[in-house]
């Protein structure tokens, strides 16, 4: 009897080492390379992992801190360990081609967040619509200016990203085809490389030498605005949202800090990147991939979200799905989903 027993239990241990085994071998591994996990990028890592655990999945992160050869050395490592998907946010858009070849080699899909590969195919960029952004916030530059003289008409400085990246480009040509719609605006452009000090120097110099600046326009609020806003109080033009020589302040990105200078009314109008939904929307993708259902051209809608519809579109590095960006100002700046409004619920 007690041999049977101990039978009967070393059969069920041995089953259940088999099905744990089956477990673990049946478990999706999403492999994460971020720059690092500060401010947007850790709401973007959050995000996936958020995405990946409602689906019983595991996300093994690696930071690169901002080393495009250590990504390459990460995204290798997280290759050798077999992972079923890699998701990375690329430290330099063209050398991250590299990684993209070895993925393919090995059958992994290979996803990008937030910026683009260039040069290279893969499964999916998910980022915002950064053409939509900058549109945005000219329309909404070229209302002020109505409001102000009764016509389209003024001076504005454009402060820019890295115009080397797409996401500049974007973020320019967005803004400046609506400008040129309205030719009594001068638009002064200086280059501004995503380099807040760099910011600052622009600000001080535009500002000093044109007295008549009626607004600026900054691709990046999470690098400019705060050294914007503090520049032009020096420079004794920090009238208030309303008052008698405001300048008009709008922005691609909507971080905590332009929130929070635009509930005290000094700053505009931010086009909010949908930052927080980035992974998740990844993982869903993701997803379907793993069960034979690759993305397709088209439109995604999801109710209660500020990003729908988006939109799928094939293009030279693979389906790129495009996240609708929101119009923000004093009307709406308090929206819990916000990605600034998030940061600051948990304690960014």
């Amino acid at each position: 009897m007690k041999l049977m027993k101990s039978g009967l239990l070393l059969s069920a241990l041995m089953a259940a080492a088999v099905f744990s085994s089956a477990s673990a071998a049946d478990k999706v591994v999403i492999g994460y390379s971020a720059p690092a996990l500060l401010g947007g990028q850790g709401q973007i890592q959050a995000g996936l992992v958020n995405g990946a655990k409602a689906k019983g999945w595991e996300v093994v992160t690696i930071t690169s801190g901002g080393d495009a050869q250590k990504q390459l050395n990460d995204i290798n490592d997280l290759i050798a360990r077999k992972v079923n998907a890699i998701v990375a946010v690329p430290d330099d858009s063209a050398g991250i081609c590299q990684a993209v070849k070895a993925a393919k080699a090995a059958k992994i899909p290979f996803y990008t967040i937030d910026r683009a590969p260039s040069g290279c195919e893969i499964d999916m960029v998910v980022l915002s619509d950064n053409y939509l952004a900058g549109k945005q916030a000219g329309e909404a530059m070229v209302a002020f200016l109505k409001e102000r003289y009764g016509s389209a008409k003024g001076k504005v400085l454009e402060i820019t990203g890295n115009l080397a990246q797409n996401v500049a480009q974007l973020r320019g040509a967005g803004f400046n085809d609506v400008i040129k719609k309205n030719p009594g605006i001068t638009v002064i452009t200086k280059v501004g490389d995503w380099d807040a000090p760099k910011g600052v120097d622009i600000v001080r110099d535009v500002a000093s030498a044109q007295a008549d600046l009626d607004g600026i326009y900054m691709h990046s609020d999470c690098v400019y605005s705060e050294g914007t806003v503090q520049t032009l109080k020096e420079l004794g033009k920090s009238a208030l949202s309303g008052e008698k020589g405001h300048i008009f302040l709008a922005s691609v990105d909507a971080c905590l800090s332009a929130l929070e200078l635009m509930r005290a009314k000094k700053f505009d109008h931010a086009s909010n990147q949908p930052i927080p939904d980035f992974g998740v929307l990844a993982a869903d993708f993701i997803e379907k991939q793993l069960k034979g259902q690759p993305a397709t051209p088209g439109e995604v809608k999801k109710d209660g979200t500020l990003w729908s519809p988006a939109r799928v579109e094939k293009s030279d590095v693979g389906m790129q799905l495009f996240l609708s960006t929101t119009a923000i100002n004093q009307s709406n700046m308090n929206d819990e989903r916000l990605w600034g409004n998030i940061e600051k619920k948990n304690g960014g």
